[in-house]
């Protein structure tokens, strides 16, 4: 990378509200069975930055073994370095089959597995990744911070944990539209007014790394290393 994620990075506090409208699997699957065949034309092009720094980052980071949670239709699989070796998860099969069509056609040989799986309740082992990437996945699960705890879990200790998402405006328009689009949460899937203090404890916020991307500093990529 021209510039590492240490030198785009400021450390801040992001306030917000937790979101009122609450996801289950059944919502989750619902929305993305609508969104599977359409979601790389209309997502694909505006997370592409933000996808494309966070595949950086994991290849840039030690150790092989990667965790990526919410793989979707596998837009960000070609972007990773073949010494690594990919597992990915989603909770939509129809995702997955788009996933697994990519793989096959560009002969990706580092994606070991795309498997379906609930990403806070997963059946890995202690310790078995290196690294685990979540992208746009922390709006979209029911219990943010048990997703947390389950890839800390699943990460060894002095591994690396990422996450890609959108979080909640402190204040201003963009605040506005986000809380007016709350209420249709469940049937876009993911939540519009999703706070970063829905995911972290504050003291956790104090110490991450966090850095804006593109466009308009819509998305956030968070890097945390797992403590022993």
């Amino acid at each position: 990378m021209s510039q590492t994620l240490e030198q785009r990075a400021r450390w801040r506090r992001l306030p917000g509200a937790t979101p009122e409208v609450a996801l289950d699997a059944a919502a989750i699957r619902d929305a993305y069975r609508r969104w599977s065949t359409i979601y790389d034309v209309v997502f694909g092009g505006v997370s592409s930055v933000a996808r494309k720094r966070a595949a950086a980052l994991v290849n840039h980071l030690p150790g092989r073994a990667v965790l990526e949670v919410g793989v979707g239709t596998g837009l960000a699989l070609p972007r990773y370095v073949p010494d690594k070796r990919i597992v990915g998860i989603d909770l939509s099969a129809e995702m997955l089959a788009l996933a697994r069509k990519r793989v096959a056609e560009l002969g990706l040989r580092n994606v070991d597995h795309l498997l379906e799986m609930d990403a806070e309740a997963t059946e890995f082992a202690d310790g078995q990744f290196d690294t685990a990437v979540a992208m746009f996945v922390a709006s979209v699960v029911p219990n943010p911070r048990r997703l947390l705890a389950e890839l800390r879990r699943v990460v060894r200790p002095g591994g690396n944990i990422l996450f890609v998402n959108h979080f909640a405006a402190e204040g201003g328009p963009r605040w506005w539209v986000e809380r007016a689009m709350a209420p249709a949460s469940r049937r876009l899937g993911w939540h519009p007014d999703f706070a970063m203090r829905a995911l972290f404890e504050p003291e956790e916020i104090a110490g991450m790394e966090v850095g804006s991307t593109p466009p308009f500093g819509i998305f956030t990529l968070v890097r945390l290393r797992n403590e022993a």
